[in-house]
């Protein structure tokens, strides 16, 4: 264990092991099968991390997240630590070599996706490597019932036969206890050491605030809470109309979704850790990877698709152990749009199997073929073609995606097609003229010897590459002949890839898949109805339903969410109604404005306004304004 704590703080400086850490860690380090359940912001990869090092040879880390994977293999190769990613979009000439390279190249990690071990050559490299550590991450997958179940996660447990004395270690964030005993049972662990970490989070207060106007409970909320906050929206939509609308309220906002380019999720996300603009606005794309301890607040304004994302996202808050909050804003028309966001849009077997036929048709693949090809996809594209609804074909294609049908990875990129309009004799020319242009042109006329006859797909990347220029370059000199009208110039902006990984069989395909589908709706139903049970229940401590739902036992309230504070200063109506009444006297209010004078819940604030109507104490004016009779 000295060993351990000594990588501990030579590569991550840190002197000791959070709780629950050195346990699990200890426990591998006698090569034992290991489950640790930790939640959001534990340290969970620090559990397989820190004893790889301590081993000799290579750690499998087995992830269903390429964003994941990218980020903890571009964390260790900072620390100068080698370890590799092999990605879903990776071609495999370059898998070869980066296989390769693990063989020869000492080194300690190798990620890849439950995806790449059912490819049987790349099952074959693996098993003649020296692996030390099999690391299954966000293990809730492997689950029928987890909230991301993956059928690929299953062949995991088909590895024990190759490496039958390394241990395996299995750690996730969330898992009810329902998941805990599938994933033990589905990966074949062996007499397990099982460790779990309280879900209980001592410092952060969850508040329900049931409330209309959105937008100026957010404002009061972050004028009170003035420190780095997450706002979570429900789509890439909501992110840019509420940056500006804080904007234009004076907050400093930035946003992140999964729609943005690179660069620019880049820029924002520094604009946020460093506090530039310490709102941040985002979907559920925001959070992989993140670690700022002093996040103050994490507000939702839309219901969640489950209590896992909801805990986990929520729990964004306070890592640095300071009263923190995670605030949900309720109206009454949510539970009706969760529905039309998350149920009404789930595909039938029928729906699916149309969209696969469809896409299947889209790229040409015919019956029997397709294996291994990729395309660059454009979805809005596609669903105006076949007129279909996006939402619901997005979902067919994730879940064709976990179902190792197709591989769907977020790509932002730009088809490019060009067509020579004058003749090749006055291309040489104009290259004479401007001779700093002659490479890319040069690249262009010797790869793509049709351009002068058809349109054709030009791979910019490719060109850059041939010429030792930049795409940018590329994709300028582009525009400045078309411009010239020396080229037509065609491009399209694409939004994803999708890469065949299986031939076409049409009904034999779908019909495979079918149960899980089935299964997979029933669950996100369930799951659904549990987030409306936790936001409606308004006789039961917000953190005790939390903690029930993912199996503990708990024996007291927490005393700080929304429903213990109300609990705690219990409002005197009749003082209320006096005080309100008194105000009024003054001056007419909105029920806004008698919110602000008084710490009362405006609902019941409105009660009171109700009765004094109904008893004819108040009336109302054309300003919505109350005042006394």
């Amino acid at each position: 264990m000295q060993k351990a704590l000594q990588i501990l703080q030579k590569y991550w400086g840190y002197d000791t092991f959070r709780p629950v850490q050195e346990d699990i860690i200890l426990s591998v380090l006698e090569k034992k099968d290991t489950f640790g359940l930790m939640p959001t912001g534990g340290g969970k990869s620090l559990c397989y991390q820190i004893p790889a090092m301590t081993f000799e040879g290579i750690c499998l880390v087995i992830s269903p997240l390429v964003a994941l994977m990218q980020d903890q293999v571009f964390q260790l190769q900072k620390k100068e630590i080698k370890a590799i990613a092999l990605t879903g979009s990776i071609k495999p000439d370059d898998l070869i070599q980066l296989l390769d390279n693990c063989q020869y190249g000492n080194y300690k990690f190798l990620y890849l996706s439950p995806e790449r071990l059912e490819q049987e050559w790349v099952l074959e490299r693996i098993k003649n490597l020296p692996i030390s550590l099999i690391a299954i991450d966000e293990a809730h997958c492997v689950s029928q019932w987890g909230h991301d179940f993956r059928p690929s996660y299953l062949k995991i447990k088909n590895l024990k036969t190759f490496f039958s004395k390394t241990p395996f270690i299995a750690v996730t964030a969330s898992a009810t206890p329902e998941v805990q005993q599938d994933i033990i049972s589905l990966l074949g662990l062996e007499t397990p050491n099982i460790f779990k970490k309280s879900f209980e989070r001592e410092n952060l207060g969850y508040h329900i605030i049931k409330y209309e106007d959105k937008l100026y409970k957010l404002k009061q909320i972050l004028e009170k809470n003035p420190e780095p906050s997450i706002i979570y929206v429900r789509n890439r939509k909501y992110c840019h109309e509420y940056s500006e609308s804080l904007k234009n309220l004076g907050f400093k906002t930035t946003f992140y979704h999964g729609g943005l380019p690179s660069k620019e999720k880049e820029v924002n996300m520094n604009l946020w850790m460093t506090e530039k603009n310490p709102v941040m606005i985002a979907t559920s794309a925001f959070g992989m990877g993140i670690d700022k301890p002093n996040v103050k607040t994490v507000i939702h304004i839309n219901l969640p698709e489950n209590l896992e994302s909801y805990y986990q996202e929520a729990g964004r808050a306070g890592r640095n152990g300071e009263k923190s909050f995670a605030i949900l804003i309720s109206s009454p028309s949510d539970v009706i749009q969760a529905e039309a966001q998350f149920i009404s849009v789930l595909p039938d077997v029928t729906f699916l199997k149309d969209v696969y036929i469809k896409l299947c048709n889209y790229f040409q693949i015919a019956y029997g073929e397709g294996i291994g090809l990729e395309f660059p996809f454009n979805l809005n594209q596609f669903c105006n073609l076949y007129k279909l609804p996006v939402l619901k074909v997005f979902n067919s294609l994730q879940f064709l995606d976990r179902q190792s049908i197709i591989s769907l990875t977020n790509e932002q990129s730009e088809k490019v097609q060009i067509k020579f309009t004058i003749p090749s004799r006055e291309v040489i020319r104009y290259i004479s003229l401007n001779p700093e242009d002659e490479p890319i042109l040069s690249s262009l006329l010797r790869n793509y010897p049709g351009v002068f006859d058809i349109q054709t797909n030009i791979n910019t990347t490719f060109v850059a590459k041939n010429a030792q220029s930049t795409e940018a370059n590329i994709l300028n000199l582009l525009e400045k002949l078309n411009k010239l009208e020396i080229i037509e110039l065609f491009s399209t902006q694409n939004d994803s890839k999708i890469t065949f990984l299986e031939v076409r069989e049409d009904d034999r395909t779908i019909n495979r898949i079918a149960k899980y589908l089935e299964k997979q709706n029933l669950n996100k139903k369930n799951q659904l109805a549990s987030v409306v049970t936790y936001v409606s229940d308004e006789k039961q401590c917000k953190n005790r339903l939390l903690l029930t739902y993912f199996g503990e036992k708990v024996t007291k309230d927490c005393g700080i969410c929304s429903y213990c504070l109300k609990s705690k200063q219990p409002i005197n109506l009749i003082n209320l109604r006096n005080h309100i009444t008194e105000v009024l006297k003054v001056s007419p209010k909105t029920s806004r404005e008698l919110s602000e004078i008084f710490s009362a819940n405006e609902e019941d604030i409105l009660n009171v306004l109700k009765q004094l109507l109904e008893q004819q104490t108040i009336s109302i004016n054309n300003k919505n304004q109350f005042l006394y009779k």
